[in-house]
């Protein structure tokens, strides 16, 4: 039985409205299965359910908009199936571009921010240590988890939107501290210490944890000191796509892990990985069967959506691959949400990017809606993400490379690696 206060009686008995009951009712419902025994409230929300899968999706949304539904904390939006800024973009069907224009706009009818990014924790809506969220999207999830050390939980389409409607989230998993321990420790031997270049290596070290713990929590032992928020980004986002991981921890890097024995708990870890740069050479190779010199399609960056400062690497790499100021004989599309895209546009970056050929992508991604012009061939990504999701999704081939091997193989319009 769930212990509910006051407040949630109050929202379950429909004082505040038909779509607030609705939503406590599946909160209550989802919390006990969950094995909670109570709910905690929140102080912000990250809804995954904007981006359409059907009519069911969009029926929901209308249901709650009907009901006289309003989120009660700021609550973000994850990416649509349609770039709202560049509409001519959308290479789909216009029947689905209609539904799923509706489903975002329903959303915002609802209180929520136009933000539609995978990546909120690069906006105004940047959790604290400690703070109890429902977030949905899973590089979102680990990332406010990991790097930030605020708390929740994996949550999925319509139970993220309950909560935002209602404030309150089912106390269990990684909100409560004693399961935030690590428990799968991954050795790092020889992990790349100059940064050219070794963002592909975050990204497949990734890919090779997800897959090695599941739903487990990982604990990283030597990336080196000076690792960034996008190249951790970059290993989350590849944990929650080959594993269900919803919290990592970097020692020496991350909030909860200043040491191992933090990082664990005291307790000693259930296994322990070791891993060196010829095994993620090896899960590189794995993913990727392009060869140097074999002929790209398109290059596709920004899944999770580029920061500022990954533009700032794309900029600089293309000023010292291409100074006379050629551009990629290919296209070449980086996703990233509106609100990035408008501080590029003040500062004039966004413009030089066009000019040298860049599509910009805003408000959904490559992986997930008809936006490329070309996906028959070989298509370059740096992403974990995008390379694990995109053959199902899109039925390419992918080339897997760091930023500077994108650059480099789209500059000439084929396959370029380090070293060849």
């Amino acid at each position: 039985m769930i212990e509910l206060t006051e407040h949630d009686q109050a929202l379950l008995g429909g004082q505040c409205g038909d779509a607030a009951a609705l939503a406590m009712r599946v909160l209550v419902r989802s919390a006990a299965l969950m094995g909670a025994e109570r709910l905690l409230d929140i102080t912000s929300a990250h809804i995954d359910g904007c981006l359409y899968h059907g009519q069911a999706s969009l029926d929901f949304v209308e249901r709650l908009v009907a009901g006289g539904g309003t989120v009660v904390v700021p609550t973000t939006l994850n990416v649509g199936s349609l770039d709202l800024i560049h509409p001519e973009l959308f290479r789909g069907d216009e029947a689905v571009k209609s539904q799923a224009e509706r489903l975002m706009q329903a959303h915002l009818e609802l209180g929520c921010e136009s933000t539609f990014t995978c990546a909120p924790y690069q906006g105004r809506h940047r959790p604290r240590l400690g703070q109890q969220i429902a977030w949905a999207e899973s590089n979102a999830i680990v990332f406010a988890n990991s790097v930030l050390g605020a708390r929740t939980n994996r949550y999925g389409d319509f139970m993220d939107l309950c909560a935002a409607l209602t404030g309150r989230a089912p106390a269990c998993g990684l909100h409560l501290p004693e399961n935030r321990l690590g428990q799968v420790l991954f050795e790092l031997q020889d992990f790349p210490a100059e940064r050219g270049g070794r963002d592909i290596w975050f990204a497949a070290l990734g890919l090779l944890a997800g897959r090695k713990v599941g739903a487990r929590i990982p604990v990283f032992l030597g990336l080196p000191p000076d690792t960034t928020e996008d190249e951790l980004k970059a290993l989350g986002a590849a944990c929650a796509s080959t594993g269900a991981v919803g919290l990592f921890h970097a020692v020496g890097i991350t909030p909860e892990a200043p040491t191992i024995a933090e990082a664990l708990g005291g307790r000693p870890a259930q296994e322990v990985v070791v891993v060196s740069l010829a095994l993620l050479q090896r899960t590189r190779a794995a993913l990727s069967p392009a060869r140097p010199g074999d002929r790209l399609a398109a290059v596709s960056v920004g899944t999770p959506h580029f920061s500022l400062a990954e533009f700032d690497q794309l900029l600089a790499l293309l000023a010292e691959e291409a100074p006379s100021g050629a551009g990629p004989r290919i296209d070449f599309y980086v996703n990233t949400s509106r609100y990035i895209l408008w501080q590029l546009e003040e500062s004039g970056k966004a413009q030089a990017l066009q000019a040298r050929g860049i599509t910009i992508v805003t408000d959904t991604c490559t992986y997930i809606t008809p936006v490329m012009r070309q996906t028959r061939g070989l298509i370059m990504t740096n992403s974990g993400k995008w390379a694990h999701y995109a053959p199902a999704n899109i039925g390419v081939e992918v080339a897997f490379g760091s930023l500077r091997e994108c650059v480099r193989s789209a500059l000439r319009g084929e396959v370029v690696l380090d070293g060849h």
